[in-house]
């Protein structure tokens, strides 16, 4: 086994991408870049991770599909969760599909590190809410769930949350609501 430490960052920001691979390279590690889950599956195929930074919002897939992917192909990889649309529900999914962690972008890369290194996570998640979420939020975590079980299907995450597929997705290209 090498000493090396390989990061996969995969996350379809790609200044933000750019940014925290250098970053990461001046720390002294191999980071393979992708910027959709296919990217980075056939990325794997000849890059051998030993920890995961996962986007959780990408564009055509969620990162949560990438997440039993990897923990079947590298069984003791770190996989970190980083979204900057963060909810109660999304957390919960990825810890239950195998996450390490879960961060709120921004994030700093020495954070980043922090919780890829964290082996207690899993178990010690807390929720900064002090105060119930407002009703906007519950309804997009409640979509954010919906469509998660769906995988990705908007049509018929429509049809089950009983609205017009067009809808759908205008709230699904705003910002998650406030907590």
């Amino acid at each position: 086994m090498s000493s090396v430490e390989k990061i996969l960052l995969v996350d379809d920001d790609l200044s933000f991408c750019a940014s925290l691979c250098r970053s990461l390279e001046r720390r002294g590690y191999v980071v393979g870049v992708a910027h959709s889950v296919d990217d980075a599956i056939a990325l794997c195929e000849q890059f051998t991770p030993n920890k995961a930074v996962l986007d959780l919002k990408l564009e055509t897939r969620s990162g949560l599909n990438l997440i039993p992917v990897l923990r079947q192909r590298f069984p003791t990889i770190k996989i970190l969760m980083l979204t900057g649309y963060s909810s109660i529900a999304t957390t919960v999914e990825a810890i239950k599909l195998g996450a390490d962690n879960y961060l709120q972008k921004p994030a700093s890369t020495t954070e980043i590190l922090a919780a890829l290194e964290d082996q207690t996570s899993s178990t010690n998640t807390s929720t900064p809410e002090l105060s119930p979420p407002s009703l906007d939020r519950i309804e997009w975590e409640h979509i954010q769930r919906v469509l998660t079980e769906n995988e990705g299907n908007i049509s018929e995450t429509a049809r089950q949350l009983g609205m017009h597929r067009r809808t759908l997705q205008r709230k699904l290209q705003k910002r998650p609501a406030k907590k």
